[in-house]
């Protein structure tokens, strides 16, 4: 009984220190509402605005249709007519189109015949994903534009591409970002909040007077995670209810699993906290070592770019971030009710994650109060 009524107390009075004036509340809350706000629309993929230089050498009727066609896509907003080729390399080398189209004089001839009639697309390699993309946009409109020609003349596309997309059909980039940015604000409110708690307290001259207290080491370690973590929790929770609520990301899976796995997730990177809490003395080398852990943590997550992608060292060197697997549960849970099986078996990890980190920072703990 003594040793809740102990724990209580030192509860309390972390989150006395964290909500006990109004520039700490503002500090936990108004990042969390800035990032709502700015990262489902600044940071994305998607490609919108994109110009396109246009060089058409051909007069007929088919190459003047396709250009049409081009200037009324909404994925264009800007068109440039260019009339040689030395203004369209320069279009791309200025910047002022990120694509650029020449049509060939015999274009129409071509296609009245039935034969193959090739058009050259320039790209901006310095904007190789966005150029990608909006080629992509380009070739969807060329087909179409073809399809109808050969629909007109009664005549079907000898082959064709059906594209279907599972869990987010219309492929929009915040139903992506959105569960994403969970993972992110409870990484921030676990890790920070934490690394910085013994520091702080180190600073401030009142760490000795924890270890003469009835305290134990450990008492001190749980007393010092769980207003980390329920700050945490609470800040993720903030995101949740935007994404579902304002921004309408559709949430298919079960919101007990999201949380259970947000709990031996928050719990592991607790772990890492106490353990750069443990080695620092002052509240900015915690920071310090907190930005160092997080970063490549986040590089590392699939967060910014998939995990697939990277080589196959790099990818085992993920198997131990516990951001990663977290970041799969919660678009798992989110866009594709991930089931029980698939969720735990990526909680499994984060539980080997959690007792390694805690045991560690335990021990460093010990070390440095003994």
């Amino acid at each position: 009984m003594n040793f809740f009524l102990r724990l209580r107390a030192l509860i309390l009075k972390e989150l006395q220190s964290i909500f006990g004036n109004p520039s700490s509340r503002a500090l936990l809350i108004m990042p969390v509402i800035l990032q709502t706000l700015l990262f489902p629309n600044a940071a994305t993929l998607e490609v919108k605005n994109a110009s396109l230089a246009i060089y058409n050498r051909d007069t007929g009727a088919a190459s003047n249709e396709l250009v049409q066609r081009f200037v009324q896509s909404d994925a264009f907003t800007e068109i440039l007519p260019i009339h040689d080729q030395k203004a369209m390399e320069a279009a791309i080398e200025s910047r002022s189109a990120m694509l650029a189209v020449s049509i060939p004089e015999d274009f129409s001839r071509r296609l009245a015949a039935g034969e193959t009639a090739p058009i050259q697309v320039l790209m901006d390699g310095r904007r190789s994903n966005g150029a990608q993309i909006a080629f992509g946009y380009l070739q969807g409109i060329t087909e179409i534009f073809l399809k109808d020609r050969l629909a007109a003349k009664g005549r079907a596309m000898p082959s064709e591409t059906v594209t279907r997309y599972w869990f987010n059909a219309n492929l929009d980039y915040k139903n992506f970002m959105l569960p994403n940015l969970v993972a992110v604000i409870t990484t921030i409110g676990a890790l920070i909040l934490t690394a910085l708690s013994v520091a702080r307290e180190r600073e401030q001259g009142t760490f000795d007077q924890l270890l003469v207290s009835p305290l134990t080491p450990e008492m001190i370690m749980i007393g010092k995670a769980v207003p980390a973590m329920i700050v945490a929790f609470f800040q993720a929770t903030l995101i949740l209810c935007a994404a579902v609520f304002i921004y309408h990301v559709p949430f298919q899976g079960s919101l007990l699993l999201l949380y259970v796995g947000m709990f031996f997730y928050a719990l592991s990177l607790v772990g890492v906290g106490l353990l750069i809490s443990s080695i620092c003395n002052t509240q900015q080398q915690a920071f310090l070592g907190a930005f160092s852990f997080m970063m490549p943590a986040m590089m590392l997550s699939g967060f910014a770019s998939p995990v697939e992608n990277m080589p196959h060292w790099l990818q085992m060197a993920t198997i131990p971030n516990p951001v990663r697997h977290f970041v799969e549960i919660v678009k798992g849970v989110f866009l594709k009710d991930a089931s029980p099986e698939r969720v735990f078996s990526l909680i499994l990890p984060l539980v080997a994650i959690g007792f390694c980190t805690l045991g560690a920072a335990s021990i460093m703990f010990r070390r440095k109060t003994s």
